[in-house]
């Protein structure tokens, strides 16, 4: 996903830069691609709530039964990688929305 979304912001930038007119048609495009970003930042969010969830489980199991420590860790490793992802894509979606508005913008002059 994270090469996906690289490609598709640098042909946008690229594009923006060389003052490439852009149709209606690759307006809505532009504007599809975005909102499936976002259904894939919410399952992302919704997936790293859970792996926080069961992590902050784990983590007071482990204090009453030492064998919850080993699959604490685990989580908590899977965790750090989970929101390390979900940033990338929550600052990658926001930083399409203002290259859609510049778009916009450009269209409209």
């Amino acid at each position: 996903m994270k090469k996906y979304i690289d490609n598709f912001r640098i042909s946008l930038e690229e594009k923006i830069k060389n003052n490439y007119k852009f149709t209606t048609k690759e307006i809505e495009y532009i504007d599809i691609k975005i909102r499936d970003f976002q259904h894939e930042r919410l399952i992302h969010l919704l997936v790293t709530l859970f792996y926080a969830i069961f992590a902050i489980l784990f983590i007071i199991l482990s204090f009453f039964l030492i064998y919850f420590v080993i699959p604490c860790f685990i989580l908590l490793i899977f965790l750090f990688f989970y929101v390390k992802h979900y940033f990338y894509l929550e600052n990658s979606v926001q930083y399409l929305y203002t290259l859609y508005d510049k778009i916009i913008l450009s269209k409209e002059k």
